[in-house]
């Protein structure tokens, strides 16, 4: 099977797909991309869209992958490419507003619920969130990036960036609230 030969031999075919072999670069595509989507539907709510930019993000990965210097994780390096390119899809978009009346703008939305929360339901939860409230919960929960860092990925400062990470919290609490509510009848 080949994909046991990619983690025998993650650093030759990673030397082949830098010098253009193309199937070298499928098999890293197909190993990656499931967890790359991943990746770029926690920042964009479209799967449409999400797909694009991690193809994008694979045309940037073949690009530089001659810059990949063996040091550290070849998939954390694959998942940064993807989290800028997410990040540089929503400021093109222009969907990104780290202002703190959005929330009147955008109320709560209620989501179908069942006694247990399930991990699409807990990304639903997340995607109803203003998209500055979201990236900076996403890159700081679930990416595990510093405030500092957040800033100046985003072009904001650290003092925005724990503010809107306060704010995503306080609101997913309240939904999640609402949704065990409702779920368990008492609403």
């Amino acid at each position: 099977m080949k994909i046991i030969t990619l983690y025998k031999n993650e650093k030759l075919l990673i030397s082949k797909a830098a010098s253009g072999n193309s199937q070298s670069q499928r098999l890293i595509y197909e190993h990656y991309a499931p967890k790359m989507l991943s990746v770029c539907r926690q920042y964009i709510r479209d799967l449409q869209f999400a797909e694009d930019v991690m193809v994008q993000g694979f045309v940037k990965v073949f690009r530089n992958l001659k810059n990949f210097r063996n040091e550290g994780s070849f998939e954390g390096w694959i998942r940064r490419i993807m989290i800028r390119e997410a990040i540089d899809h929503l400021r093109k978009r222009q969907f990104v507003v780290f202002d703190e009346e959005v929330m009147e703008n955008h109320p709560p939305e209620r989501a179908d619920v069942s006694t247990s929360l399930e991990v699409e339901e807990i990304q639903a939860v997340i995607d109803s969130l203003p998209e500055g409230y979201r990236m900076v919960f996403v890159l700081y929960a679930i990416e595990g990036y510093k405030h500092q860092e957040i800033a100046e990925m985003l072009e904001i400062t650290e003092s925005t960036s724990k503010s809107q990470l306060y704010k995503a919290r306080k609101v997913l609490q309240e939904k999640l609230a609402a949704q065990n509510r409702l779920g368990y009848g008492t609403r």
